[in-house]
């Protein structure tokens, strides 16, 4: 057993349940809940065991001497984030320059408690025209769950609540902030 499993496994208790197609070598991966910055480690933890590329997007101060370079090795890709940006059009752009590129992000949007997702990974996927995985962080029961490619239909209020259900009784590190689905409210 590799030092990485070891440690996911037998020193954290985590497991892995679901793989990811290797024919898909690119995708938008949502991560649900994010509600704590140890998600981070989980999803290194996550591309290491899996040996699936995977990379997400930060901020382009972060990029800097001294540290840039470990963003970059870890996936990293940066993205400027001032106001008037075509956010959706530039991360689609990346999916069309590069040959492989799975890009990992939350819907939710911040580490905070929120009732609904904000939408731009979906039109990331829809503009980029490829499916959206996705991946639970379950702390309750100590798993990484990664689900089957969805390939989004452009009728995002039928989508949503498919790609929600997933999530179903999923609790993050900071349980107060997990994802209620609220398929009622749907």
């Amino acid at each position: 057993m590799g030092f990485t499993k070891f440690i996911f496994e037998k020193v954290m208790g985590w497991k892995i349940e679901g793989t990811f197609d290797p024919l898909v070598k690119k995708a938008v991966i949502i991560v649900v809940p994010h509600t704590s910055w140890h998600d981070f480690y989980l999803g290194l933890f996550t591309r290491r065991l899996t040996k699936v590329k995977i990379n997400y997007i930060a901020k382009k101060e972060l990029f800097v001497w001294p540290i840039g370079w470990y963003f970059r090795w870890t996936g990293g890709t940066k993205l400027d984030r001032t106001p008037g940006q075509k956010k959706v059009e530039a991360i689609a752009e990346l999916f069309h320059k590069k040959e492989e590129f799975r890009l990992a992000l939350s819907p939710e949007g911040t580490r905070k408690k929120v009732d609904t997702w904000k939408t731009g990974y979906y039109f990331m996927a829809l503009a980029a025209n490829v499916p959206i995985i996705c991946v639970a962080f379950d702390y309750g029961r100590k798993r990484i769950v990664i689900d089957k490619p969805f390939y989004p239909t452009g009728n995002i209020e039928a989508d949503t609540p498919k790609l929600r259900s997933f999530f179903k009784g999923v609790i993050g590190k900071n349980k107060d902030y997990s994802f209620d689905i609220g398929l009622d409210k749907e």
